[in-house]
């Protein structure tokens, strides 16, 4: 058999798509889950120190390190299993604990995580959550749950999976800072489908929470934006007036645009992101392919009445920058055309009055050469008198009389000559 040369990353490619398995789990089980970001340039952080962080976690329980460079890790943290994973902008903690507090949604389940290690998290919680996963009783038994646990204006039911489960949640954050999930698993559902279920609630929540970053941007951005329109529509009424734009016009203009770049440049990868998130957060919930419970609105339409109005605003607010940025460019091609048109009309200007002055020039230049014909013809004639006076006696003429017949000869033969001179240097 002949040996075949493999591309050095095959097997890392490979890898890669099973590097990060759904944790699986049996009810009743506990998830806490922590997300953590840095508050400024989150996605250009320096991720060994996210690594080491989790070392630290590790080393104080006597677990395995994770490979060097890895982005994600999954296994024992004590009693309990530990996922971790390293994401674009955020860092991410889920415990699993295999019991349930006797109190739900107990705070001090959160204690997993040493409170000293938490003050020295490389950035800022963005959010946690705890996700209680409990054996599917009754249908008629989960309502008081519910009630009891969340609030009920916001609270979203519903079967997941083939009724293989029924999650809920309010998406609110409880008094001890996290978010609430419940998830009770039917009969017979496997331990890698209810980790999948906790999965996907993890991640519509963590990108749920990162998504909105952006809509408190469009917040953070839409006074300047106003400002930068209304200075941009009163330069437009300006170009329309008669006469070249001035200086200050065009200093405007580029104070404007330098604005639209700044605001573009500093708001575009959170726009992208944003856009990315959402994406996944309807992946995510698709994925659940979920079923009504006893009439209750299900995370889609809670998405679709809370969550999808702050989406279109994001969206609105970067077709509204592009917009400022394409009429800044037209204001720019327009003032552009008026000083070129401007410019044409100055130039057309400076034709005629060039012509004006070459035909004066002309003018002004034959009467130099008529006048040098009468100068020239006055001394050629006085030359040839003084030559033909001799003959004037013999002749019987005066020298009034020959001086009158030489000067027409003489006149014309100056004037033939200044003329072909001139058609010799033209």
């Amino acid at each position: 058999m002949s040996s075949i040369s493999d591309h050095p990353l095959r097997y890392h490619m490979v890898n890669e798509l099973h590097a990060r398995p759904f944790p699986p789990l049996t009810a009743p089980a506990t998830a806490v889950f922590l997300a953590v970001k840095r508050r400024e340039n989150a996605a250009a952080r320096d991720r060994q120190a996210d690594r080491d962080h989790l070392i630290a976690l590790l080393d104080r329980f006597g677990a395995q390190h994770p490979q060097p460079g890895a982005t994600h890790f999954f296994g024992a943290l004590g009693p309990h299993m530990l996922k971790w994973e390293s994401h674009t902008e955020v860092v991410t903690y889920t415990v699993f604990l295999s019991r349930l507090s006797a109190r739900a949604f107990d705070p001090a389940d959160f204690e997993v995580f040493p409170d000293d290690w938490l003050q020295n998290l490389p950035g800022e919680r963005i959010s946690s959550a705890l996700i209680r996963v409990e054996p599917m009783p009754e249908p008629p038994n989960i309502a008081p749950l519910l009630a009891d646990w969340f609030v009920p204006e916001s609270l979203t039911v519903s079967y997941v999976l083939e009724e293989a489960a029924v999650i809920a949640g309010d998406f609110r954050i409880d008094p001890a800072g996290h978010t609430r999930f419940a998830v009770f698993a039917a009969p017979g559902t496997g331990r890698r489908r209810i980790g999948r279920i906790v999965q996907r609630l993890c991640e519509i929540e963590m990108y749920k929470t990162l998504s909105m970053l952006g809509f408190t941007r469009t917040r953070q951005i839409a006074a300047p934006m106003s400002q930068i329109d209304e200075k941009l529509i009163a330069l437009m009424q300006g170009l329309s007036n008669h006469g070249a734009p001035g200086e200050d016009v065009l200093d405007k203009l580029l104070e404007l645009s330098t604005q639209i770049e700044r605001l573009s440049t500093k708001n575009a990868f959170r726009f992208g992101a944003t856009a990315a998130y959402e994406a996944l957060v309807n992946e995510r919930i698709a994925a659940l392919r979920e079923a009504r419970f006893e009439g209750r609105q299900t995370f889609a339409e809670f998405m679709m009445r809370r969550y999808d109005p702050a989406m279109r605003t994001v969206k609105s607010a970067e077709r509204r920058l592009q917009d400022l940025s394409t009429r800044a460019m037209r204001a720019g091609e327009l003032l552009r055309t008026k000083v070129d048109v401007a410019r044409s009309a100055q130039n057309q200007a400076l034709l005629e009055s060039m012509d004006r002055r070459a035909d004066l020039q002309l003018r002004l230049q034959e009467t130099v050469e008529g006048l040098s014909v009468v100068a020239i013809s006055y001394y050629a004639v006085s030359l040839v008198g003084y030559i033909a006076y001799p003959l004037a006696q013999p002749l019987g003429l005066s020298k009034g009389m020959l001086t009158a017949l030489l000067t027409l000869p003489v006149v014309a033969l100056v004037w033939g000559s200044i003329r072909r001179l001139r058609a010799k240097i033209h």
